[in-house]
């Protein structure tokens, strides 16, 4: 028998949540004074301690961000779960999907919840004055697995409209 959704979801799930929380350890060990960027590959990959008390792109949402974002994360938490239950036990791509972006969200989540300061981040790239926001390894979880979500539904919707559609009537 194949390996179904829950072989790809909470081994990868595990993984990440364990590999953010590390980086993010090591990063505010080592990284330390906060905004002194550190070269890895030149100046276009920099490590660079910040912390985002805020959303995405460190958008506020005034003095109680910290907790409406983390009842934010849950609630989102709860809905990709319930996505997750009703999947297919075959389906290891909306598994892998949703294991991506609960990881994500889980390790920002509990980076949160740990320290008032807000989230780690510190994968700092651009070029000179040119940079990307500072970002964490759950950022890139939840944006891989939102683009192969989005992905994976739209195609879906693709392959569903083209089977239901009515034969073409001769002419």
């Amino acid at each position: 028998m194949r390996a179904g959704k829950a072989f790809v979801f909470w081994p990868l799930v595990s993984l990440l949540v364990l590999a953010d929380c590390t980086t993010k350890q090591v990063a505010a060990e080592r990284l330390e004074p906060e905004h002194v960027p550190h070269e890895v590959i030149g100046d276009v990959v920099r490590f660079t301690l910040a912390y985002n008390p805020g959303a995405s792109f460190s958008v506020s949402l005034g003095e109680h961000s910290r907790w409406i974002l983390a009842a934010l994360a849950l609630g989102v938490l709860g809905v990709l779960m319930m996505q997750y239950r009703r999947a297919e036990p075959h389906d290891r791509t909306l598994a892998l999907a949703l294991a991506l972006i609960v990881a994500g969200a889980s390790g920002n989540l509990l980076d949160r919840l740990r320290s008032s300061r807000g989230v780690v981040d510190f994968i700092d790239i651009g070029i000179g004055d040119a940079r990307f926001w500072t970002f964490n390894l759950a950022d890139v979880a939840v944006f891989c697995g939102a683009i192969l979500l989005a992905n994976l539904l739209i195609r879906r919707d693709r392959d569903e409209a083209l089977t239901t559609l009515p034969p073409a009537s001769p002419t």
